[in-house]
């Protein structure tokens, strides 16, 4: 292989490196995002739960107002009960009187299980609060120890760039063009090693999706500088140890 060949084996290799750095610089702050996210889904859960308390409120307090004005019905029927001149009128008052102390003990039993379901989501709510808190303290810390990381990455991403671009004057313009397209197609990887095919002399293969190689084209990036790409994935095919892409 020739001075561009070898020029995008190098350049290959420095891609890997820069874009690993720049992958470690992305992860540490997902880690912030991820935090942050958390806090948001805590923060719907409590908002929604202090809601659910609300609506139970507004029921327990209708219950509560019912029984209020049933109370006073009771009362009522009592003293229609005490001042009943006839049998019969005493026992159809009488009848009243019983069944609205039954309902007023149904509606009571609706109203402790109501007030039950506000205790238990009011102090779920308390455990979801804390939840949130102490994410809130994870979360600066990691944001701390991200920001740290960040500048020591960023600082590793800036040195490796340099790099890059000192190896990329080496290359014509339009095959760097051509290397930065593949590159952002395979993530990263615009190159691919020629392999020879175990078992079979002379057959060869690219090594980013393993279709065959034509011997012609092995011969002309052994004898000359052509730019040769793989016909099936379009990566630039070069000769080459796998260590050194």
């Amino acid at each position: 292989m020739g001075p561009v060949l070898n020029g995008l084996l190098k350049l290959q290799s420095v891609e890997n490196r820069l874009r690993a750095e720049k992958a470690k610089l992305t992860r540490c702050r997902r880690n912030v995002v991820i935090q942050e996210n958390l806090i948001r889904s805590l923060q719907s859960a409590l908002e929604a739960k202090k809601e659910e308390v609300q609506l139970t409120k507004v029921q327990f307090d209708r219950l509560e107002l019912e029984l209020k004005s049933r109370d006073e019905m009771i009362n009522k029927l009592r003293a229609s009960l005490n001042s009943a001149k006839t049998n019969k009128e005493y026992a159809a008052v009488l009848t009243q009187l019983n069944t609205s102390k039954a309902d007023n003990s149904k509606i009571e039993t609706q109203s402790l299980e109501l007030l039950k379901d506000i205790e238990a989501d009011e102090a779920e709510c308390k455990d979801i609060q804390k939840q949130i808190d102490d994410q809130k303290e994870t979360l600066e810390e990691t944001r701390k120890e991200s920001e740290a990381l960040a500048v020591k990455f960023q600082a590793g991403i800036d040195k490796i760039q340099v790099e890059w671009n000192d190896v990329a004057k080496s290359i014509p313009r339009d095959t760097l063009r051509m290397f930065e397209r593949v590159a952002e197609t395979y993530d990263g990887h615009a190159v691919a090693r020629v392999e020879e095919q175990e078992g079979t002399k002379g057959a060869y293969s690219c090594g980013g999706c393993f279709m065959g190689i034509t011997a012609e084209n092995v011969n002309r990036l052994m004898t000359r500088d052509d730019i040769i790409r793989c016909p099936n994935c379009t990566r630039i095919l070069v000769l080459g140890n796998e260590a050194e892409i």
